[in-house]
């Protein structure tokens, strides 16, 4: 009798499974076929993993899209480098709670009140230098998606203009935050703070796909090349650019196995002691779902444990990488995305964590 119920029971169990894996290889076709873009999915559960790619994009890629398929990762670059700053706090190095005036020798605006965790929880209320027309990396700039910046010119573009809230009033994301931390790494250490990720991060974890581009505008092979298009000028490619504009705040390149790696290690405790994890893990409302915390994200799925992670947006490319306490990832990637495409994200953390 044992014996039959458990038999029932795996039957049951394997045919949940079976549904999950069918739901979400159909979610990731109808995301690519909906939106003409290029999906990558990777899902990961203990020793178990899938992976899904699918090529929709009418512009058809060089190679074809899938798991090492290198891709710009936007502000997924906040987490990397929050994670150096928290070693330097681990190091004695930087005070997480003390003012960045007396730890950067930059003018900021009320650098006195402003913490280094209110920058790196995004409730520092400095202005976001992307506000500035021409200098989002979500647009298109044209021949401009060429030209370099230095990040001292994106932070004074940014002092400019009054804060938008006194300092830990309430949250607001502006990437001028993540100038000055990667600023302050530098100041720090006295290296670039690629090299600081390079060196702390990517050569330990082995995390040889993932690169700091720095002002080379290109994507090493094998590429997802992504395509919007421009008014005025037709469908275009979007793939190169000089990504200095993004600096710290989400100049990297990665791929979703690489990702799905880190954040494995960051999560799991590999990467800085516990009670900074911990602090790492205290968050602020984003809204719709979303909590900010240290360079990581909180997210409230319709069922099971919260995810943490962080997703990244950069004309042509949207991605996610999230992880449950469990420890089931999603990491994914849009490429040719026309906007922030939430809702493929809410269809497939959906298909991945509310299926048994």
């Amino acid at each position: 009798m044992l014996g039959t119920v458990l038999t029932v029971t795996l039957v049951a169990a394997l045919v949940l499974v079976t549904a999950r894996w069918r739901v979400v290889g159909d979610t990731v076709e109808a995301a690519a076929r909906w939106s003409d873009t290029d999906v990558v999915v990777r899902i990961s559960d203990g020793e178990r993993l899938r992976e899904w790619q699918h090529e929709g994009s009418p512009a058809g890629q060089s190679h074809p899209p899938g798991p090492h398929s290198r891709f710009r990762i936007g502000s997924i670059t906040k987490t990397f480098v929050a994670a150096v700053v928290l070693q330097l706090v681990d190091e004695g190095k930087v005070e997480l709670d003390g003012s960045i005036a007396a730890q950067l020798p930059e003018p900021i605006p009320g650098g006195a009140r402003i913490t280094v965790r209110q920058l790196m929880n995004h409730t520092s209320g400095l202005y976001d230098y992307m506000k500035e027309p021409g200098m989002s990396t979500n647009r298109w700039r044209g021949a401009d998606r060429f030209r370099a910046y230095a990040p001292r010119d994106l932070l004074a573009t940014a002092v400019r203009h009054e804060p938008y809230f006194a300092p830990g009033s309430r949250f607001r994301y502006s990437n001028t935050n993540y100038i000055a931390l990667g600023l302050l790494i530098e100041h720090v250490t006295g290296h670039s703070y690629g090299n600081e990720i390079g060196d702390r991060i990517l050569t330990p974890l082995r995390l040889s796909a993932t690169t700091v581009p720095g002002h080379d505008p290109g994507l090493p092979a094998p590429a997802l090349t992504a395509h919007r298009d421009i008014e005025g000028a037709g469908r275009m490619e979007v793939t190169e650019m000089n990504p200095s504009l993004d600096w710290a705040a989400g100049e990297m390149i990665s791929t979703t196995a690489d990702l799905d790696a880190f954040f494995a290690a960051l999560l799991g405790g590999r990467l800085m002691r516990p009670a900074s994890l911990d602090q790492m893990r205290e968050t602020v409302p984003m809204g719709m779902g979303f909590h900010y915390g240290l360079g990581l994200q909180r997210f409230e799925p319709p069922c099971g444990a919260d995810l943490w992670g962080h997703g990244g947006e950069l004309l042509g490319y949207v991605s996610y990488a999230f992880r449950s306490t469990g420890g089931r990832s999603l990491t994914m990637v849009v490429g040719s995305a026309a906007s922030s495409d939430a809702l493929s994200m809410f269809a497939m953390v959906t298909a991945t964590y509310c299926l048994a």
